[in-house]
């Protein structure tokens, strides 16, 4: 009898054959430069629509970290035409569903409605582009709510205190040093018209993408974006000057010590992205040899650290290729009782040499592209998943039509050219370390971590 496993892996790939036949793109530009991207989906009477901005944390100067993401927060505080939260209450009305997100590379705002609602959730954003209020007395509620999330994200979270650590010895120039929410300092210090100051530069619609996924014709799309869209001013893009990361010498180490139940362990090695490698199969690789090590219970971390040699409670490993700037390949874990975080990093060092000595078999390699497949298809379930993946692409620098060879450049990846990208990035030259060592805890203090997302804590 054939397993569950494979019958379930054999129709995804059935799937993804007939998918790329189904889905329809269109791309338009207005002519004040706003970009319109629109996949059709016409499984529902659904539609999902998001605006990204091209601004996030990395484009942040020193002493106003953070600003992008208190902006994201204030956006839903009102414009000239509605009261502060009016928009959320309107989107609720009809039935729909809408937040916010910021990260190192963007800030993105969205909806999720039945397909006839679609225009009045375009008419609410292009309001918002350009005529939002910033109240002094709501700004000032508001940086005290997101000083708050810092707390309970990161001061009071010792897995985020190591994360932020982690990123603020790694990186010497990069702005990914500083964290996405910023600095408590910066946050004491932040004013209204840092805010204002922000929005006037960066939200205009020649710094946006509007994208659309769903039961839609494009040219009705294009139509209401034209109307509500077209008639915004521009504002001046100031040119990014280059932060290019100079090459590390040697590695970095950091210890962090609060108050923890666990030590934990986080080691990254510096690494290029689509866009930035010397060759362009590199991101491919790393994608390749991450899912190798993390990838489900056969993967390789699973199988010899956790359910097989019991020294770890939990490890993982990860790799984005789709960035602005050069990242990071990252690996963490937790050491189980008995067991040190020391034995724990000695351990990720062998694991990551046998990748520069020996090249991955290939059921491995299979394993990892049969994966990245079905992944493939079962995120096209989600609408907004679909949106997501154009809006990264295309707010990040590369063409959304990336989806579309995605697959195909990991079939394309070999065993040598993992064992290549493991000799010349994994190597302990690029390497930096943060290790958690845990005080001891005063269990009236410990505070909950909040659920991830949007403006309620993103």
């Amino acid at each position: 009898m054939l397993s569950t496993v494979f019958l379930r892996t054999f129709v995804c790939v059935l799937m993804l054959v007939s998918l790329p036949a189904m889905a329809q793109f269109s791309e338009f530009r207005l002519s004040n430069g706003m970009k319109v991207i629109v996949k059709e989906d016409h499984r529902a009477p659904v539609v999902v629509s998001q605006v990204w901005y091209k601004v996030g944390a990395s484009y942040e100067p020193d002493g106003v970290t953070g600003v992008s993401h208190v902006l994201e927060h204030m956006m839903f505080k009102g414009t000239e035409k509605l009261g502060p939260g009016e928009f959320s209450r309107i989107i609720s009305a009809l039935g729909g569903s809408e937040n916010a997100f910021t990260s190192r590379d963007y800030t993105a705002y969205f909806e999720t409605l039945a397909v006839e609602h679609l225009e009045r959730a375009l008419e609410l954003e292009a309001d918002r582009m350009r005529n939002m209020l910033l109240d002094p007395a709501e700004f000032a509620k508001e940086v005290e709510v997101v000083k708050e999330e810092r707390r309970l994200r990161t001061e009071d979270k010792p897995s985020g205190k190591v994360y932020e650590q982690f990123n603020a010895v790694a990186w010497r120039a990069s702005p990914y040093r500083n964290p996405i929410i910023g600095w408590m300092n910066d946050l004491d210090n932040m004013t209204v018209e840092d805010l204002a100051g922000w929005y006037r530069r960066w939200y205009a619609p020649n710094n946006a993408t509007l994208v659309v996924v769903g039961d839609v014709q494009p040219d009705a799309v294009l139509a209401m974006a034209e109307r509500h869209f077209g008639p915004l001013e521009t504002s001046e893009i100031p040119p990014l000057k280059p932060a290019a990361e100079p090459q590390q010498v040697g590695e970095t180490r950091v210890e962090v010590r609060v108050p923890a139940r666990q030590p934990y362990l986080m080691m990254g090695y510096k690494t290029p992205i689509v866009g930035t490698s010397d060759e362009p199969w590199e991101p491919y690789a790393l994608q390749v040899l991450s899912s190798v090590l993390d990838g489900g219970d056969s993967a390789r971390l699973s199988r010899e650290l956790v359910r097989g040699s019991g020294m770890a409670a939990s490890a993982g490993a990860e790799y984005g290729a789709y960035r602005q700037l050069p990242g990071m390949f990252l690996l963490d874990g937790t050491p189980t009782d008995g067991h040190s975080v020391a034995e724990l990093e000695q351990a990720l060092r062998k694991t990551v040499a046998k990748f520069r000595e020996e090249l991955i078999d290939d059921d491995e390699l299979k394993r990892v592209v049969t994966q990245a497949i079905a992944s493939k298809v079962f995120q096209t379930d989600s609408l907004f998943y679909q949106a997501m993946e154009i809006g990264v692409l295309e707010t990040v620098g590369l063409d959304w039509r990336l989806i579309k060879t995605e697959i195909d450049a990991l079939k394309a990846v070999t065993p040598e050219q993992v064992r290549s990208v493991a000799r010349r990035y994994l190597v302990d030259e690029n390497l930096t370390v943060a290790t958690l060592k845990p005080l001891p805890m005063d269990e009236k203090e410990t505070r909950a971590t909040p659920v991830e997302g949007g403006r309620h804590g993103s």
